[in-house]
């Protein structure tokens, strides 16, 4: 009987044990890849750095593709290192077009334009996407809703939506009435549908929060398109969009002047305010990196803040951002 109960509870022993040394190296593995994920935001942070060096010293501060920062993992093979791997990849977030730009209002009054220069931009990207399709004042209404999202005031623009429309959603919730901290949020916004979420979130960002400028040297194609003359709220066509792209491919833009003289935009007038948009310099990335330790991968997404020689971490997740 004694030793009938001896090796019952042995039994029990060595399966606590197992699930103890499991979980603890699990966790130790887990760690290891946190720390492998750290170092490359670190090695992120120093490319950045060079590359700002690099310009400084060659006395041409802009950023584009065809520097180190912007090669794309798929370019280059993993980091390599005992019992696992890590590679990561940058993207320009000023590339992007940013939603808290459409906080702006243009004056009120008589005779007074009723969309900001962002506003005008942001109604051609939401055109061009194509699926879903949306008309003109579809788009426009889209975008003056996430207008009053984000103003100060609770009181709605004529197609726009504030704390009343919510209220009566299920569930009920109000607008936030700040800027966004998450492009998700759009979830949330009067008029964007699932479909439309999915289809605008990756030519969108909500970094930085305050004022900055779409980068022509690193915009893909759809941002490219949502570039036109102040007087039209169409975007370019796809060939116009390609065209563009291509061009910058093999020769790129000296700058905003040169951009303007392609012939997608010729006998094109009133660039003022589009142009105001627009720069050449970028000082807000997204790090997506990945590391693999003993057949467990984690993921890392980062935004990095480049001001001057310093890099911060703005937002981390294990999810996209």
């Amino acid at each position: 009987m004694v030793f009938a109960v001896s090796a019952a509870l042995v039994v029990a022993m060595q399966g606590e044990f197992q699930r103890f040394y499991t979980r603890h190296a699990n966790l130790l593995v887990a760690e290891q890849a946190a720390a492998y994920l750290r170092g490359a935001e670190e090695l992120a942070g120093m490319a950045l750095i060079q590359d700002r060096d690099n310009d400084k010293n060659n006395g041409l501060m802009r950023d584009d593709l065809t520097e180190f920062w912007a090669m794309p993992a798929s370019e280059r093979p993993p980091y390599s290192f005992e019992g696992g791997w890590m590679i990561g990849e940058l993207e320009d977030l000023q590339g992007r077009f940013n939603l808290n730009w459409l906080a702006e209002r243009p004056p009120q009054g008589e005779g007074q334009p009723r969309l900001a220069p962002a506003q005008k931009q942001f109604i051609r990207l939401l055109q061009a996407l194509g699926e879903p399709a949306l008309s003109e004042y579809e788009a426009r209404v889209i975008t003056e809703s996430i207008g009053d999202w984000l103003d100060a005031d609770r009181v709605p623009v004529a197609d726009g939506a504030e704390d009343d429309y919510y209220a009566a959603r299920t569930p009920a919730h109000r607008s936030a009435n700040r800027p966004m901290a998450s492009v998700s949020e759009l979830r949330a916004v009067a008029n964007v549908t699932p479909e439309l979420y999915a289809a605008l979130r990756p030519w969108v960002t909500v970094w930085p929060q305050e004022p900055q400028f779409l980068n022509i040297h690193t915009a893909p194609a759809m941002l490219l398109r949502s570039i036109n003359s102040d007087d039209s709220l169409l975007p370019l066509s796809e060939d116009e969009g390609a065209a563009l792209l291509q061009y910058r491919e093999e020769s790129g833009f000296l700058d905003k002047t040169d951009l303007f003289a392609h012939p997608v935009f010729q006998g094109k007038q009133d660039m003022d305010e589009i142009s105001g948009l627009l720069g050449e310099r970028s000082d807000y990335f997204l790090l997506r990196a990945e590391a693999e330790v003993a057949d467990r991968n984690m993921r890392l997404y980062s935004v990095l803040q480049r001001r001057n020689r310093r890099i911060s971490s703005l937002a981390r997740a294990s999810g996209s951002l």
